[in-house]
């Protein structure tokens, strides 16, 4: 495996995911592209979309330098609209071989809960996928 495409939120199961993605991409000398996806945006932007954008920058700085302070090579990128297919069309496009992602943070007793995106992604990758709960 030489590219993992790291699908980065602000959720603890997120950036736990980005630990994961830079360990896994260390021990097998792969690159890592950090993909955030945000809400479309429609109209003239706010204040609140400004704000996503700067916390959307915040995570894929984050995410950079674990892979700085790791050797491995993270790519960046922020793009709008469905988190699935995006994740799903930018894999394909990047040509990864691993996606990896945090599962929703919420449970139900006795089942840890997994997300309607986490799932759309698990149902139509063609890919290995590791899905990472927060630590």
């Amino acid at each position: 495996m030489n590219r993992i495409l790291l699908a980065i939120d602000d959720s603890p199961a997120g950036l736990a995911a980005s630990r994961t993605a830079v360990h896994l991409a260390a021990a097998m000398h792969a690159d890592v592209l950090a993909l955030t996806v945000l809400p479309p945006i429609a109209g003239t932007p706010g204040m609140g979309q400004e704000a996503e954008r700067r916390s959307a920058s915040a995570l894929l700085r984050f995410a950079a330098d674990l892979g700085a302070d790791a050797g491995v090579p993270v790519e960046t990128m922020t793009q709008e609209g469905q988190p699935a297919r995006v994740i799903l069309r930018e894999a394909e496009r990047w040509r990864a071989d691993l996606i990896v992602l945090g599962r929703s943070g919420n449970s139900h007793i006795g089942q840890p809960y997994i997300g309607s995106d986490v799932k759309h992604v698990l149902e139509f990758a063609d890919i290995p996928l590791v899905v990472v709960p927060a630590r």
